[in-house]
């Protein structure tokens, strides 16, 4: 018979030791340190990518709007009486974030869900957003509660806290949506919140809604293009953080927007 080596016996191959493993990991450790910047950054501009391409979507859903509606953007539906501190549509026509009303008449651009965004509802929401959310969840409020999207819209531009239009603004047409209130032509309709308010409101629902790091606005103009605006300077940011800037909020989102109506390189 063959005589065959004890396995007994055999030399066990040589393995790591305790420094070149400890080696090993730290090496690993600095190569993922290096491409972490490099990963966010990819994945920032991903979801820069897709709320832009949420927005073209909206702005395409606008424009049909307006040709089923005399040319008319989204407009409506009237405030309700006010009776809670957490109603957030105390004025037609206010510039807002909403899709729905408390009593869940759909709103603003949630007027844009049944017909012209059926299939294609998330993108009312960005994909940007640096606080947890959950756009399905806001969706299946539409109907029977109020509901937020990610957006505010200019709607009508209404700044006063109570008011109700006698009659239709002049400014809805979407070809002829008129001056804003520095005599610029109005551009800006729909842009990235970035919202900034004290604790003490988060038992009314209200709290900061940011998008991208706050270190841009994404914005649809009115003939169907879209921008990345840059807000490190907190251009593009309602910053009501005390409590006595609150009644403000509607002027200072309407600002944001005649800022973005400026905007040079928007152009």
């Amino acid at each position: 018979m063959p005589d065959f080596p004890d396995r007994r016996t055999r030399p066990c191959p040589p393995g790591f030791t305790l420094i070149e493993l400890l080696v090993v990991i730290a090496i690993i450790a600095i190569l993922a340190s290096l491409l972490s910047p490099a990963l966010s950054a990819a994945k920032n501009a991903a979801r820069k990518a897709a709320c832009l391409s949420n927005l073209r979507q909206v702005g395409i859903a606008i424009e049909l709007y307006a040709g089923d509606f005399e040319g008319r953007i989204p407009y409506g539906p009237i405030a309700p009486p006010f009776t809670n501190p957490a109603e957030f549509y105390p004025t037609t026509g206010s510039p807002t974030s909403l899709l729905s009303l408390r009593n869940g008449s759909p709103a603003a651009l949630g007027l844009l869900l049944k017909a012209h965004l059926a299939e294609t509802s998330r993108v009312l929401f960005c994909p940007g957003a640096d606080q947890p959310g959950n756009g399905v969840a806001e969706l299946a409020k539409v109907g029977t509660t109020q509901s937020q999207g990610s957006y505010y819209y200019r709607h009508a531009g209404v700044t006063q806290l109570f008011m109700s239009p006698e009659s239709l603004p002049s400014h809805l047409k979407l070809d002829q949506l008129g001056t804003n209130r520095l005599g610029n032509p109005i551009r800006a309709l729909v842009i990235d919140s970035q919202f900034l308010c004290p604790p003490e409101l988060a038992p009314l629902n209200i709290r900061p809604r940011t998008h991208h790091q706050k270190q841009y606005a994404n914005t649809l103009y009115s003939d169907g293009h879209v921008a990345s605006l840059e807000n490190r300077s907190a251009r593009y940011t309602v910053d009501v953080q005390s409590l006595e800037a609150i009644r403000d909020s509607f002027n200072q989102i309407l600002g944001v927007f005649e800022r973005a109506d400026s905007e040079p390189r928007a152009r």
